[in-house]
């Protein structure tokens, strides 16, 4: 058995050069992009509810048919940049990206937006961890902490940024704009792709890919979001929903553990920190999906804030991801993964905590930004350690199938928690239209949120080790077939 070769350009190029530059800009806006996707529709929902007549679960299936696509097809988007070439599956996912985006400015209908959000998340299955798998694959290791820092905070600057964008975007030109804007910013972002980025690809790879795996997990993950939605409304239909996606989570884990090509590596998992790490994603992005689906309509609905004036709420949490992510990575760098980690989780639960003052009679300066503040501290806090502990613990070969993992972990938990929230909630189908009960409803969301971070937080000061140390022996295992998929590095603890 060999290990598949390191891809590797012939000069690592290095952070404090114009080509180190170049790919850390073009990685950080592709991946920005969809992050802003993600969270810029949310203060649209209200627009949303007006113009299309949509309740409840319209909304939710705005926000979640965007999030199912990305989170079951980001690992087939992986393996593809892997096998095919990093920067030409990139360069495909900012294209299709693009042209979903102006499907869903043009939508006349909730169910065609939905069905143009749906497309949009397939183009962002090959963005993100193509950006994320470039910068492993071209940086020099002793920049790579540094690159993921600034790739974090640009990247997730874009993402904390949405609500502002989109609320001057849905009171200056409507909400089709916050789509429609996408199209001349993916077109500048494909040329610079071609003329500044590198290619890159695992030579040691074969071109087949796990189309059963993709289309499992893709039915797996709807109707389990299905099944939670529509819960209260249709018990039957979501119980057969759910034993639905029940099946196809098992089919998809049994495909995986007999492919000789998997869409996911099952034995990624035997390294800890990995495995820990993204057991610990699912809960830190679930609370912070919670909050950014509630928190605009909260504001816009029971606060009476306009669309702008609930977007620039949230201009501070931005300013500070922006200010504070590269120095959480020089902070991993320096100290370990699991100090900032645990901190940032504390943070976002005390934040969530104080949300739940934000009401009808809320302050800005007193109810507000302190729950902003301590967000956009958080996130730093959080994404640059998380993102190099899960990146660290598998080998360069690698890279691209990793980060789409820990992406589709995180994608997955705003997934299930924007559907499972409303629920849990008890929040009803009019709580767009019903201050009163979307007030409730919202203080037990931000509670539950803030669990879920305080969780996260004990799975990382438990679990991972306070530096990880990485041995370079592949390891297999005899339960699945086709062991070189299998060629990771076993990590101790140190």
């Amino acid at each position: 058995m060999t290990t598949p070769p390191v891809p590797r350009l012939a000069t690592p190029v290095r952070l404090d050069e114009p080509a180190g530059r170049w790919v850390l800009a073009v990685t950080s806006v592709g991946s920005g992009l969809v992050l802003l996707e993600a969270t810029v529709v949310n203060v649209a929902l209200p627009a949303l509810e007006r113009n299309l007549d949509a309740s409840l679960a319209g909304l939710q299936w705005t926000v979640n048919a965007f999030t199912l696509t990305l989170s079951a097809l980001i690992l087939l988007g992986g393996g593809l940049g892997d096998r095919f070439g990093r920067r030409r599956v990139y360069l495909v996912g900012v294209v299709w990206f693009a042209a979903a985006s102006l499907l869903c400015g043009l939508a006349p209908t909730l169910e065609w937006l939905i069905a143009g959000r749906a497309l949009q998340g397939v183009g962002g299955a090959l963005v993100v961890p193509g950006s994320l798998a470039l910068i492993q694959s071209s940086f020099h290791p002793d920049d790579r902490a540094r690159a993921i820092g600034w790739w974090s905070g640009m990247s997730g600057m874009a993402g904390a940024a949405g609500p502002m964008l989109g609320g001057a975007l849905v009171d200056a030109a409507g909400w089709r704009w916050v789509f429609l804007v996408n199209v001349p910013v993916a077109a500048v972002l494909a040329v610079l792709l071609v003329a500044r980025v590198p290619e890159s690809r695992d030579g040691g790879l074969s071109g087949r890919f796990d189309v059963t795996g993709a289309v499992l997990a893709a039915l797996g993950l709807g109707a389990l979001a299905y099944a939670l939605i529509q819960a209260a409304d249709d018990p039957g239909t979501a119980a057969f929903a759910a034993g639905l996606g029940l099946v196809a989570s098992l089919a998809f884990v049994r495909v995986e553990r007999r492919s000789r090509a998997p869409m996911l590596p099952l034995g990624l998992f035997a390294s800890r920190p990995f495995s820990v790490a993204n057991l610990a994603s699912f809960f830190l992005y679930g609370g912070l999906a919670g909050l950014f689906f509630l928190l605009p309509i909260q504001l816009q609905v029971t606060a009476g804030y306009t669309t702008l004036a609930a977007g620039l709420a949230l201009l501070p949490l931005t300013v500070l991801t922006l200010a504070l992510s590269a120095r959480g990575g020089a902070l991993t760098t320096r100290v370990g993964p699991r100090p900032p980690l645990a901190a940032g989780a504390a943070i976002s639960a005390l934040a969530l905590l104080l949300a739940t003052r934000i009401g009808t009679d809320a302050s800005y300066l007193a109810d507000v930004l302190p729950v902003v503040v301590l967000i956009g501290i958080g996130i730093p806090l959080i994404t640059p350690p998380i993102t190099a502990t899960a990146l660290g613990a598998v080998p360069d070969a690698r890279a691209g199938t990793a980060s789409a993992v820990s992406n589709g972990v995180a994608r997955a938990a705003g997934l299930i928690v924007v559907a499972a929230l409303p629920l849990l909630a008890g929040l009803p189908q009019d709580a767009a239209t019903n201050p009163a009960a979307l007030d409730r409803g919202f203080d037990a969301g931000m509670l539950i949120c803030a669990g879920a971070f305080v969780l996260g937080g004990l799975i990382i000061w438990f679990g991972v080790p306070r530096r990880p140390a990485v041995r370079t022996e592949p390891i297999c295992d005899h339960h699945w077939t086709g062991c070189p998929q299998l060629d990771v590095p076993r990590t101790h603890e140190g």
